[in-house]
Protein backbone atom coordinates (compact mmCIF):
# COMPACT_ATOMS: atom_id res chain seq x y z
CA UNK A 1 0.00 0.00 0.00
CA UNK A 2 1.26 3.38 -0.88
CA UNK A 3 2.24 5.99 1.61
CA UNK A 4 0.28 9.32 1.92
CA UNK A 5 1.93 12.19 -0.46
CA UNK A 6 3.34 14.87 1.67
CA UNK A 7 5.24 18.44 1.38
CA UNK A 8 7.84 19.78 2.19
CA UNK A 9 8.93 23.37 1.88
CA UNK A 10 12.33 23.65 1.84
CA UNK A 11 14.25 26.99 2.07
CA UNK A 12 17.89 27.12 1.11
CA UNK A 13 20.29 29.87 2.30
CA UNK A 14 21.31 31.01 -1.09
CA UNK A 15 18.54 30.21 -2.87
CA UNK A 16 14.60 31.00 -3.66
CA UNK A 17 12.44 28.43 -1.65
CA UNK A 18 10.83 25.51 -3.19
CA UNK A 19 8.23 22.99 -2.12
CA UNK A 20 8.95 19.01 -2.92
CA UNK A 21 6.00 16.13 -2.78
CA UNK A 22 7.32 13.01 -1.06
CA UNK A 23 6.39 9.76 0.25
CA UNK A 24 8.14 7.89 3.09
CA UNK A 25 7.83 4.46 4.63
CA UNK A 26 9.28 2.08 6.65
CA UNK A 27 12.44 2.94 9.05
CA UNK A 28 16.35 2.22 9.13
CA UNK A 29 19.24 4.09 7.06
CA UNK A 30 16.95 6.33 4.70
CA UNK A 31 16.98 5.39 0.37
CA UNK A 32 15.88 8.31 -1.61
CA UNK A 33 14.45 7.14 -5.28
CA UNK A 34 14.32 9.84 -8.11
CA UNK A 35 12.43 8.90 -10.69
CA UNK A 36 13.05 10.18 -14.08
CA UNK A 37 11.86 12.79 -16.60
CA UNK A 38 8.25 13.51 -17.14
CA UNK A 39 7.35 10.81 -14.50
CA UNK A 40 6.51 10.71 -10.92
CA UNK A 41 6.98 9.01 -7.84
CA UNK A 42 4.73 6.62 -7.86
CA UNK A 43 7.14 5.26 -10.92
CA UNK A 44 8.69 2.95 -7.65
CA UNK A 45 5.35 2.30 -5.98
CA UNK A 46 6.14 -2.04 -7.11
CA UNK A 47 9.32 -2.02 -5.15
CA UNK A 48 8.71 0.63 -2.11
CA UNK A 49 7.57 -1.63 0.06
CA UNK A 50 10.31 -4.92 -0.26
CA UNK A 51 13.01 -1.76 0.49
CA UNK A 52 10.93 -0.36 3.02
CA UNK A 53 10.76 -3.75 4.91
CA UNK A 54 14.64 -3.07 5.86
CA UNK A 55 14.61 0.67 5.59
CA UNK A 56 12.77 4.00 5.34
CA UNK A 57 12.12 4.70 2.07
CA UNK A 58 11.81 8.61 0.52
CA UNK A 59 10.38 8.82 -2.98
CA UNK A 60 10.46 12.54 -4.19
CA UNK A 61 8.60 14.14 -6.90
CA UNK A 62 11.62 16.12 -8.50
CA UNK A 63 11.10 19.92 -9.33
CA UNK A 64 8.03 20.57 -11.71
CA UNK A 65 7.25 16.97 -12.15
CA UNK A 66 4.06 14.83 -10.54
CA UNK A 67 3.25 16.83 -7.95
CA UNK A 68 6.22 18.93 -6.89
CA UNK A 69 5.56 22.96 -8.06
CA UNK A 70 8.01 24.25 -10.92
CA UNK A 71 10.89 26.04 -9.49
CA UNK A 72 10.37 29.91 -9.02
CA UNK A 73 10.12 32.23 -11.81
CA UNK A 74 12.40 31.13 -15.04
CA UNK A 75 15.19 29.31 -12.95
CA UNK A 76 17.24 26.73 -14.84
CA UNK A 77 17.09 22.99 -14.40
CA UNK A 78 20.46 22.74 -14.94
CA UNK A 79 22.72 20.16 -12.47
CA UNK A 80 24.14 22.94 -10.89
CA UNK A 81 20.52 24.01 -9.70
CA UNK A 82 18.99 20.96 -8.93
CA UNK A 83 21.48 19.22 -7.36
CA UNK A 84 21.69 22.08 -4.65
CA UNK A 85 18.20 21.98 -4.09
CA UNK A 86 18.06 17.95 -3.70
CA UNK A 87 20.50 18.10 -0.76
CA UNK A 88 18.33 21.53 0.27
CA UNK A 89 15.16 18.67 0.36
CA UNK A 90 17.65 15.61 1.92
CA UNK A 91 17.88 17.87 5.21
CA UNK A 92 14.55 19.06 5.32
CA UNK A 93 13.50 15.61 5.56
CA UNK A 94 16.08 14.65 8.00
CA UNK A 95 17.89 12.44 5.52
CA UNK A 96 21.29 14.09 5.07
CA UNK A 97 23.54 11.61 3.19
CA UNK A 98 21.39 8.99 2.24
CA UNK A 99 21.37 6.05 0.08
CA UNK A 100 20.12 7.26 -3.78
CA UNK A 101 18.65 5.20 -6.18
CA UNK A 102 17.67 6.79 -9.76
CA UNK A 103 16.16 6.00 -12.95
CA UNK A 104 16.67 7.75 -16.10
CA UNK A 105 17.09 11.57 -15.46
CA UNK A 106 16.91 10.50 -11.66
CA UNK A 107 19.75 8.25 -12.42
CA UNK A 108 22.34 11.11 -13.67
CA UNK A 109 21.39 13.10 -10.79
CA UNK A 110 22.47 10.04 -8.32
CA UNK A 111 25.84 9.77 -9.75
CA UNK A 112 26.17 13.57 -9.60
CA UNK A 113 25.35 13.39 -5.55
CA UNK A 114 27.54 10.91 -5.28
CA UNK A 115 30.43 12.51 -7.01
CA UNK A 116 29.97 15.42 -5.00
CA UNK A 117 29.97 12.83 -2.10
CA UNK A 118 26.38 14.26 -0.50
CA UNK A 119 24.77 10.51 -1.14
CA UNK A 120 26.36 7.16 1.16
CA UNK A 121 25.93 4.54 -2.20
CA UNK A 122 24.15 5.34 -5.68
CA UNK A 123 22.34 2.74 -7.54
CA UNK A 124 21.79 4.23 -11.29
CA UNK A 125 19.07 2.47 -13.45
CA UNK A 126 19.40 3.16 -16.71
CA UNK A 127 21.12 6.69 -16.23
CA UNK A 128 21.24 9.61 -18.28
CA UNK A 129 24.29 11.30 -19.64
CA UNK A 130 26.23 8.48 -21.34
CA UNK A 131 25.20 8.57 -24.83
CA UNK A 132 26.53 9.95 -28.18
CA UNK A 133 24.88 12.97 -30.12
CA UNK A 134 22.86 10.67 -32.14
CA UNK A 135 21.60 8.81 -29.15
CA UNK A 136 21.10 11.76 -27.63
CA UNK A 137 19.04 13.46 -30.31
CA UNK A 138 17.04 10.03 -30.76
CA UNK A 139 15.85 9.96 -27.08
CA UNK A 140 14.89 13.51 -26.55
CA UNK A 141 13.03 12.94 -30.20
CA UNK A 142 11.11 10.02 -28.77
CA UNK A 143 10.65 11.93 -25.62
CA UNK A 144 9.23 14.86 -26.68
CA UNK A 145 7.09 12.96 -28.89
CA UNK A 146 5.77 11.08 -25.61
CA UNK A 147 4.73 14.46 -24.18
CA UNK A 148 3.37 15.81 -27.71
CA UNK A 149 1.08 12.66 -27.56
CA UNK A 150 0.08 13.26 -23.80
CA UNK A 151 -0.66 16.66 -24.82
CA UNK A 152 -3.84 16.16 -27.55
CA UNK A 153 -4.86 12.90 -26.09
CA UNK A 154 -8.63 13.62 -24.95
CA UNK A 155 -9.03 12.11 -21.63
CA UNK A 156 -12.11 9.44 -22.40
CA UNK A 157 -9.58 7.72 -24.77
CA UNK A 158 -6.61 7.80 -22.50
CA UNK A 159 -8.95 5.42 -19.80
CA UNK A 160 -9.95 3.26 -22.85
CA UNK A 161 -6.64 2.86 -23.74
CA UNK A 162 -5.52 2.13 -20.78
CA UNK A 163 -8.14 -0.72 -19.86
CA UNK A 164 -6.59 -3.01 -22.38
CA UNK A 165 -3.47 -4.37 -22.75
CA UNK A 166 -2.83 -3.31 -26.66
CA UNK A 167 -3.40 0.50 -25.17
CA UNK A 168 -1.29 0.19 -22.56
CA UNK A 169 1.56 -1.08 -24.69
CA UNK A 170 1.00 2.22 -27.27
CA UNK A 171 0.76 4.09 -23.98
CA UNK A 172 3.88 2.93 -22.55
CA UNK A 173 5.63 0.49 -24.33
CA UNK A 174 8.34 2.74 -24.89
CA UNK A 175 9.57 2.85 -21.29
CA UNK A 176 8.38 -0.56 -19.88
CA UNK A 177 9.39 -3.91 -21.75
CA UNK A 178 6.01 -5.75 -20.14
CA UNK A 179 3.51 -2.25 -20.24
CA UNK A 180 0.69 -5.31 -19.68
CA UNK A 181 2.01 -5.68 -15.96
CA UNK A 182 1.46 -2.16 -15.60
CA UNK A 183 -1.75 -1.45 -13.97
CA UNK A 184 -4.55 1.08 -15.77
CA UNK A 185 -4.88 3.33 -13.41
CA UNK A 186 -1.40 3.91 -12.98
CA UNK A 187 -1.02 3.69 -17.11
CA UNK A 188 -3.93 6.82 -16.55
CA UNK A 189 -1.92 8.62 -13.57
CA UNK A 190 1.93 8.70 -15.34
CA UNK A 191 0.34 9.79 -18.68
CA UNK A 192 -1.34 12.70 -16.82
CA UNK A 193 1.96 13.35 -14.97
CA UNK A 194 3.43 13.66 -18.12
CA UNK A 195 1.25 16.01 -19.67
CA UNK A 196 1.05 18.47 -16.61
CA UNK A 197 5.17 18.10 -15.74
CA UNK A 198 5.65 21.91 -15.92
CA UNK A 199 9.81 21.43 -15.48
CA UNK A 200 9.76 19.18 -18.88
CA UNK A 201 10.68 21.32 -21.83
CA UNK A 202 13.38 23.49 -19.48
CA UNK A 203 14.77 19.81 -18.25
CA UNK A 204 14.86 18.66 -21.60
CA UNK A 205 16.76 21.87 -22.54
CA UNK A 206 19.54 21.78 -19.81
CA UNK A 207 20.42 18.30 -20.94
CA UNK A 208 21.17 19.25 -24.39
CA UNK A 209 24.84 19.21 -23.28
CA UNK A 210 25.23 17.05 -20.82
CA UNK A 211 27.28 14.40 -20.52
CA UNK A 212 28.62 11.92 -17.66
CA UNK A 213 32.55 12.05 -17.49
CA UNK A 214 33.87 11.93 -14.06
CA UNK A 215 34.64 8.85 -11.91
CA UNK A 216 32.87 8.67 -8.72
CA UNK A 217 35.37 7.27 -6.56
CA UNK A 218 34.20 7.74 -3.28
CA UNK A 219 31.33 5.61 -2.89
CA UNK A 220 29.80 2.55 -3.71
CA UNK A 221 27.85 2.74 -7.29
CA UNK A 222 26.08 0.22 -9.01
CA UNK A 223 24.83 1.11 -12.58
CA UNK A 224 21.94 -1.22 -13.52
CA UNK A 225 20.75 -1.41 -17.51
CA UNK A 226 17.47 -3.31 -19.04
CA UNK A 227 18.24 -5.52 -22.09
CA UNK A 228 15.47 -4.38 -23.10
CA UNK A 229 16.08 -0.21 -22.59
CA UNK A 230 14.23 1.63 -26.28
CA UNK A 231 15.09 4.98 -24.64
CA UNK A 232 18.72 4.55 -23.79
CA UNK A 233 19.88 1.74 -25.29
CA UNK A 234 22.32 -1.12 -23.08
CA UNK A 235 25.48 -0.37 -25.05
CA UNK A 236 25.76 3.18 -22.59
CA UNK A 237 25.96 0.69 -19.68
CA UNK A 238 29.50 -0.23 -21.22
CA UNK A 239 30.41 3.41 -21.25
CA UNK A 240 29.31 4.08 -18.30
CA UNK A 241 31.45 1.20 -16.64
CA UNK A 242 34.42 2.60 -18.53
CA UNK A 243 33.78 5.98 -17.01
CA UNK A 244 33.09 4.92 -13.61
CA UNK A 245 35.55 1.57 -13.11
CA UNK A 246 34.64 0.64 -10.05
CA UNK A 247 30.90 0.68 -10.59
CA UNK A 248 29.32 -2.80 -10.65
CA UNK A 249 27.70 -2.61 -13.64
CA UNK A 250 24.63 -5.38 -13.85
CA UNK A 251 22.70 -6.46 -16.81
CA UNK A 252 18.58 -6.39 -15.96
CA UNK A 253 17.28 -9.08 -18.18
CA UNK A 254 13.87 -8.38 -19.86
CA UNK A 255 13.68 -5.31 -18.50
CA UNK A 256 13.05 -1.55 -20.30
CA UNK A 257 13.84 1.59 -19.58
CA UNK A 258 11.66 1.87 -16.33
CA UNK A 259 12.89 -1.67 -15.14
CA UNK A 260 11.22 -1.30 -11.33
CA UNK A 261 7.54 -2.27 -13.04
CA UNK A 262 9.03 -4.80 -15.44
CA UNK A 263 10.82 -6.98 -12.25
CA UNK A 264 10.74 -5.07 -9.54
CA UNK A 265 12.24 -8.03 -7.15
CA UNK A 266 15.03 -8.24 -8.96
CA UNK A 267 15.64 -3.79 -8.97
CA UNK A 268 14.75 -4.53 -5.18
CA UNK A 269 17.80 -6.92 -4.72
CA UNK A 270 19.95 -5.02 -6.85
CA UNK A 271 19.49 -1.97 -4.71
CA UNK A 272 19.50 -3.70 -1.53
CA UNK A 273 22.81 -5.13 -2.25
CA UNK A 274 24.44 -1.82 -3.22
CA UNK A 275 23.51 -0.67 0.01
CA UNK A 276 24.50 -3.28 2.17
Amino acid sequence: MAAPVSFAHVTPEDRPPFTVAYERKGAGEPIVLLHGIGHHLQAWHPVTDILAASHEVISLDLPGFGASPALPGDASYDLDTVLPLLTAAFAELGAERPHVVGNSLGGLLALELGRRRAVRSVTALSPAGFWTTAERRYAFGVLRGMYAGAQVLPEPMLEKLARSPLGRASLTGTIYAHPGRRSADAVVAETRALRDATGFARTLAAGRGVRFTDDVPHVPVTIGWGSRDRLLLPRQGVRAKHTIPGARLVRLPGCGHVPMNDDPALVARVVLDTVR
